[in-house]
């Protein structure tokens, strides 16, 4: 599929998001919890007012999580129906408002994917909530329900044709189950930084699918510094050379120095920095397509901050 002329553009970027994200009820004490979300559509609103094109996520079908997901998995999530929040792992909450919240956040990424490859708009942040990349085909796990970004890749190709797309995962967390269901599937470039040691104990340089998985570990203590240089010399020439038909993103924003979950020293400035060096890929290969999805980030002012300068990046737009 040929990327849409710049002229056909209608938004340079169109936001998802819906009300049900924030109805997912992972308890008083969970470090995913609604207020996440909240700060980000909130800043989003406040810094950049009218001019990002607000659009609400649909539900996602059945048919097409199951391009990425065991049947059983969605028995897991969608029929069950607890009468209060259960635990599907010590760290993953299912509760009577969290199958709609994960159909709200896969169906922003088919929304998004459709609707960049369609020419709406030339790129798109889903601000949604569960975050996915750690569910595998058959697990929900580590806060994540569906794997969304996979749904998404997996329609853009299935659905519209593509045969190149690219994963850039910067959540500091590996996204072990994007790189599960894709690491055999020469189709998917995943290229991931993150901080090692750290949940979930996989990500390894040494790891590479059918060489397509692209990793780049970075240790406790790791600023900005040598998050750059692991992108300059490693992650972005593999995409280069890949030369993706769309740029799909996980964005975790927990490898910021103020999170609490992880031990890496990154600053807002570099998610904006590397958001550039991305929309510079895909400028070069898939005619600026990127379509984002909001993962991890648990520090409230600093995930406000890094999704503030991520989503101006994307856009091409400062701060009013």
């Amino acid at each position: 599929m040929n990327a849409p002329p710049r002229a056909a553009i209608a938004s340079p970027l169109r936001v998802y998001t819906h009300a049900a994200c924030l109805a997912h009820d992972t308890g008083p004490a969970h470090a995913e919890r609604p207020q996440r979300l909240a700060a980000v559509t909130d800043a989003l609103h406040e810094v950049f007012a009218d001019r990002l094109d607000w659009h609400e996520a649909p539900l996602a079908g059945e048919a097409e999580l199951l391009r990425a997901h065991a049947p059983s998995l969605l028995q897991a999530v969608l029929a069950t129906t607890p009468r209060e929040r259960i635990l599907l792992d010590p760290d993953t909450v299912l509760s009577p408002a969290s199958a709609p919240a994960a159909l709200r956040a896969a169906g922003a990424a088919i929304a998004a994917v459709d609707a960049v490859l369609a020419g709406d708009t030339l790129r798109a942040f889903c601000a949604v909530r569960p975050p996915g990349h750690h569910a595998t085909r058959d697990t929900a796990m580590g806060f994540c329900l569906f794997n969304s970004v996979a749904v998404a890749a997996l329609h853009a190709l299935d659905a519209h044709g593509l045969t190149r797309v690219a994963i850039a995962d910067f959540d500091v967390h590996h996204g072990n189950g994007t790189q599960a269901i894709f690491e055999h599937d020469p189709r998917v470039l995943f290229a991931s930084s993150h901080q090692m040691p750290l949940y979930p104990d996989s990500g390894h340089a040494e790891e590479r699918g059918v060489g397509n998985i692209i990793n780049a570990p970075l240790p406790p203590g790791a600023a900005g510094n040598a998050f750059r240089d692991a992108w300059t010399t490693n992650l972005l020439p593999a995409l280069d050379a890949f030369a993706p038909q769309l740029l799909l993103v996980s964005a975790g924003f927990d490898a910021h120095r103020r999170d609490p979950l992880a031990q890496l020293e990154l600053e807002a400035d570099d998610y904006a920095w590397l958001t550039g060096q991305l929309a510079a890929v895909a400028d070069r290969h898939a005619g600026g397509r990127i379509v984002s999805l909001l993962e991890g980030g648990y520090d409230l002012q600093a995930l406000r901050e890094c999704a503030v300068a991520h989503v101006g990046a994307l856009a091409g737009i400062a701060p009013a």
